[in-house]
């Protein structure tokens, strides 16, 4: 049963909709486990800072169907399915690794090409699976974020819980 981990980010109401994409995906992977939330600056856009963070989750569902589950979330969280790719979002769900799975797929490349570049992405995975060796790299997760120059990524870390 491969190991999932997805990241989640939001600049929209980010603490709700987090907690609510969190909730709903527990509904289906009750065994989650989830990273602390940051808060960074967008990427890619002026706008808003998102708040991020990633989950894991074992599961026996092929990726087309966890893709399809997590773009399900993303629309209950608000997030048209047609949204710009570099703009505000209510809900991003990124699938980061899918066991050793490595390949492009629809909807999916894996690993996901800019994990090693993300800091709010690497970062909270770090967190989740230190000792996971990356799938294409050989190196562990916590070497690559070990590694990572972090200059120029701030992540603050905040609580889901409260207002946004």
């Amino acid at each position: 049963m491969p190991e999932v981990f997805v990241a989640a980010g939001s600049n929209i109401r980010p603490r709700a909709h987090l907690r609510r994409a969190v909730a709903m995906m527990r509904e289906t992977w009750p065994a989650l486990a989830v990273s602390r939330a940051y808060s960074n600056k967008a990427v890619g856009f002026e706008g808003d800072d998102f708040v991020n963070l990633v989950v894991g989750f074992h599961t026996d569902l092929p990726l087309a169907a966890v893709l399809a589950r997590l773009h399900a979330i993303e629309t209950d969280c608000g997030r048209p399915r047609q949204a710009a790719k570099w703009a505000p979002r209510s809900m991003d769900l990124d699938v980061l690794l899918y066991g050793d799975t490595v390949g492009e797929f629809p909807g999916a490349v894996l690993p996901r090409p800019d994990l090693a570049r993300r800091a709010y992405m690497l970062g909270p995975l770090a967190e989740l699976a230190a000792e996971l060796v990356h799938p294409t790299s050989g190196t562990t997760i916590g070497e690559m974020w070990a590694q990572f120059d972090r200059d120029g990524h701030e992540m603050v870390p905040v609580a889901l819980e409260g207002d946004d």
